[in-house]
């Protein structure tokens, strides 16, 4: 058979040949060019590679959903929607127990819980940075705008001598021009 397939048609074929999609005829002609063709060939193996490391995962975590569906009863769901309020300590004391007894026989309850608790770290860390990345205070350069009006809205006492000073000489100059005109 004559081996009429480029590097470019064999590499897109790579996928279907390694999962055997392929005719039989079609499957000849790769296989002969991955065999006059090491730069093909490496492809090959490192696609092999990567394909057979995929299943590898989706096996291992397929196992691991098996071993978590047994944990996955009302008592889990009732621990699903308390969780909010457990973390936020809206729960009662009574409450509170009842959550900690899940968590701890319960590994899917014990998983949430901890990534929880890492998620809130996360958020409360992510706030902390934040604020102190500030480099205007809002609040306190509001609360500085306040007092300062309260400030400027006060009288100078020496204002308020002056101004009394003048109603003073005031009422005494009224009080002479009376005593003149009688």
């Amino acid at each position: 058979m004559q081996n009429n397939l480029n590097c470019n048609q064999v590499v897109t074929l790579l996928t279907f040949y390694i999962e055997n999609k392929l005719d039989i005829n079609l499957s000849k002609c790769v296989q002969e060019h991955l065999n006059s063709c090491p730069y093909c060939m490496e492809k090959y193996m490192k696609l092999r590679r990567i394909l057979e490391n995929f299943s590898e995962i989706r096996t291992k975590i397929s196992e691991e959903d098996k071993d978590f569906e047994q944990y996955d009863n009302q008592q889990y769901k009732r621990f699903k929607a308390n969780l909010s309020a457990y973390i936020d300590n809206e729960l009662t004391d009574n409450e509170n127990i009842k959550i900690k007894k899940i968590a701890i026989s319960n590994p899917l309850a014990r998983k949430d819980l901890e990534e929880f608790y890492a998620f809130k770290q996360l958020l409360t860390s992510s706030f902390n940075r934040t604020k102190n990345e500030l480099k205007y205070d809002f609040s306190k350069k509001t609360l500085e705008k306040i007092n300062s009006k309260e400030e400027n809205t006060k009288i100078n006492p020496f204002f308020k001598l002056a101004g009394l000073f003048m109603v003073i000489t005031m009422i005494m100059v009224i009080g002479l021009i009376n005593m003149l005109n009688f």
